[in-house]
């Protein structure tokens, strides 16, 4: 049986996760979108995200993209799309309801295989903000550092945050056409 997940805890550092985020507090913040032609969707996800253009960061988390697929998934995949940086702040119930991360209808000739995501934050400065799959058994992916990689396609969720904010690091990496 093929493993679902891949993850390392507490990977990085404190002092690489607070470098990550002096690098994509750089980049101008957006209200996250969805799907639906980028839409906003407070219903569906409240948080605030930037576009990363970082080769350094890229490099990171295409290093633990390849290993994961190298160690479970063996899918085809080329680059990282794009990088996000999320923020999920209390004062607005920050959180993203279930979904997966591939856009079924999309007419380009990549699809997202992987997921990567890396936690940035130490969790004793926030509540809430766990991060869950459906179906699938949940890692403990809370400690400051770690690294989540996962097929595109399994659903997963953000709960609220309810107390200070939760920040993350989250790429796509591309292949062909899943068939």
């Amino acid at each position: 049986m093929r493993k679902q997940w891949q993850l390392w805890t507490s990977a990085l550092s404190k002092e690489q996760c607070e470098w990550i985020k002096s690098i994509c507090e750089s980049f101008p913040a957006v209200d996250g979108g969805i799907f639906a032609n980028n839409a906003e969707d407070s219903s569906v996800r409240r948080s605030k995200v930037r576009l990363v253009y970082d080769n350094n960061i890229k490099q990171i988390l295409l290093n633990y993209a390849v290993d994961a697929n190298r160690n479970a998934f063996g899918v085809d995949i080329i680059q990282p799309f794009e990088i996000q940086y999320t923020e999920y702040h209390a004062e607005n119930n920050g959180f993203y309801d279930w979904h997966h991360d591939i856009d079924w209808s999309n007419e380009r000739p990549f699809d997202r295989k992987l997921t990567v995501v890396i936690q940035l934050d130490d969790p004793s400065s926030y509540e809430g903000g766990d991060f869950c799959f459906k179906g699938v058994s949940n890692p403990n992916f809370k400690p400051q550092g770690s690294v989540l990689v996962f097929p595109s396609y399994l659903e997963h969720m953000v709960t609220p945050i309810t107390s200070g904010t939760r920040h993350s690091l989250v790429t796509w990496v591309e292949g062909p056409r899943w068939k």
